[in-house]
């Protein structure tokens, strides 16, 4: 007799092949049968007529470690919603380990108010048992942040690491990798990176390729000078033999919108030519930024306490703003400031809307805004193309991630108004993209949101509905699965997913969350 066996469903295996109508049958966590199971027992039985039943999507852009919310939300309802059972954090560049120092964790200020924050862990095996104890709903790897490495030693300095440094920094990272960490995140976009050198980079890659684990780029430019950024890395990555993965792919910017076609052709060409190489979109033309990325590169020149200083002078606050004026190509009349300590005060409201009330520009809200948040701002802004969305959503080797975190319902309380994606992406790009639009087939949908990041993340054991895989499955019908989050109420659950299991436990059923059944995703062969 079995676990559960879950019937009458139509499989959409993962693998891109046919959906086909099958049962599904689970022991002890694990999927141990597939096909005709109508004369076979089970401890329970969940009936999924007229539904899809498929692996559990992968997220592998997710930020609830940066966001804490694996911490203060351990269940993670608004990824449950959506159908998501595994989660890659350490993204853009900062991770919750390895620390050399409790100084590291600033790597993650961006996003979140690190001064009271608890660190018991150094190493990436300590986080893990961490984590294991509080128990997740979903399952959880890591990749090593870049620059939470470079913070160890550096602190708070902007500058090239010596060959020593260089050696430590490589040591550590090999050191993660071998506790499970799943690969390096860079974003050499942010004020703490932007020192690092080429040969920097190299190095860390190879250490990276010699574990068999995957180098994350976040480009340092995603608007006109989109294409060289994605080359520099491509070669990076060749040279070191690494598998590349692009993090949040878009071109930003309306002058920049056809960009998006050179992009995709030079990801086609690197992978015509041997190259391990792939990336992933969000399902939404609005973009988040932290804000401090829009001032001029040199403004932010040894990270947020220069940056506080700078700003606070006239004479440079002037030069920032009328460089901010002549060089920025992107509109921040309709931007929303998302993250702030400020959020209660401005809630909704547009930064074009706030400059006109104060008679000032655009440009010196933001300043404003940088100096009385001490730095700590994020907003949103629609900056990309519906048709570069599409195109991205549309080619092979691209997948969805949601770029977000797990929040709940009640969340909204903050008075943060969060990116939709985190309660919707995936709901959207299945019911919007794929049911209304018919971007693609439901089969290759299902394939980049389960089998291609397994495989490019090296999660091995799932992404597939096959037999000896973990049973991580989700169940939804095609008919109804939608996102219901906006920008105006960005904290709403998805709809249409009935039932998610993890590791062989409903952890949604019916709608109704019941357990937490997360296990931690450590790297193949560490």
């Amino acid at each position: 007799m079995y676990d559960v066996i879950i019937k009458n469903g139509t499989i959409i295996d993962g693998t891109g092949a046919p959906m086909t109508k099958k049962d599904v049958a689970i022991q002890d966590g694990k999927i141990v049968a597939v096909g005709d199971l109508s004369h076979e027992r089970a401890h329970d039985v969940y009936d999924a007529t007229d539904r899809y039943v498929t692996p559990g999507f992968i997220d592998i852009n997710n930020h609830s470690d940066a966001f804490w919310k694996i911490f203060t939300n351990p269940t993670l309802d608004s990824l449950v919603y959506q159908g998501v059972t595994t989660i890659v954090g350490g993204n853009s560049g900062s991770s919750l380990a390895p620390l050399l120092s409790p100084d590291m964790i600033k790597s993650i200020q961006k996003w979140t108010d690190v001064s009271s924050v608890n660190i018991n862990w150094r190493t990436v095996d300590e986080l893990f048992d961490v984590i294991e104890h509080r128990k997740l709903s979903l399952n959880f790897g890591t990749l090593v942040g870049h620059a939470t490495l470079r913070r160890g030693l550096l602190h708070d300095e902007q500058r090239e690491l010596t060959d020593d440094e260089l050696g430590q920094v490589v040591a550590m990272l090999d050191n993660a990798l071998r506790d499970g960490a799943l690969g390096l995140s860079t974003a050499l976009l942010y004020a703490h990176a932007r020192s690092a050198t080429r040969d920097e980079l190299v190095r860390l890659a190879k250490v990276v390729a010699r574990h068999d684990g995957v180098y994350v780029a976040y480009l340092s430019d995603e608007m006109d000078g989109v294409v060289k950024a994605l080359e520099d890395v491509i070669a990076i990555a060749r040279e070191a033999g690494a598998r590349l993965h692009i993090a949040h792919l878009k071109t930003v910017g309306e002058r920049n919108w056809p960009l998006m076609q050179d992009v995709l052709r030079t990801i086609r060409e690197a992978r015509s030519n041997g190259l391990t190489i792939t990336s992933d979109a969000y399902p939404y033309t609005v973009m988040s930024a932290v804000l401090y990325t829009l001032l001029p590169d040199w403004a932010t020149d040894g990270g947020r306490t220069m940056m506080l200083a700078r700003l606070r002078d006239p004479k440079i606050r002037a030069d920032v703003i009328e460089q901010m004026q002549q060089n920025l190509r992107i509109n921040l009349e309709n931007a929303v400031l998302s993250v702030s300590p400020l959020v209660k005060q401005v809630m909704h409201r547009r930064l074009g809307d706030i400059a006109r009330a104060q008679e000032k520009s655009v440009e010196e809200v933001v300043v404003d805004i940088l100096l009385a948040s001490n730095g700590h701002a994020v907003v949103l802004i629609e900056a990309l193309s519906e048709d570069g969305v599409r195109d991205a959503l549309a080619e092979d080797g691209i997948m969805v991630a949601s770029n977000g975190g797990g929040y709940a319902e009640e969340d909204w309380q903050t008075g943060e108004v969060i990116h939709p994606r985190s309660f919707g992406a995936f709901a959207r790009f299945l019911g919007h993209y794929v049911r209304d639009h018919a971007l693609i087939s439901w089969e290759k949908a299902i394939q980049k949101i389960t089998s291609l990041p397994a495989q490019q993340f090296g999660i091995m054991q799932r992404g597939a509905i096959a037999e000896n895989m973990h049973a991580d499955i989700t169940v939804f019908d095609p008919r109804t699965i939608n996102d219901r989050a906006d920008l105006q109420q960005p904290y709403r659950y998805a709809e249409g997913i009935d039932a998610v299991m993890v590791n062989g436990t409903f952890i949604l059923r019916d709608g109704v969350g019941i357990e937490r059944s997360g296990e931690i995703i450590r790297r193949a062969h560490a």
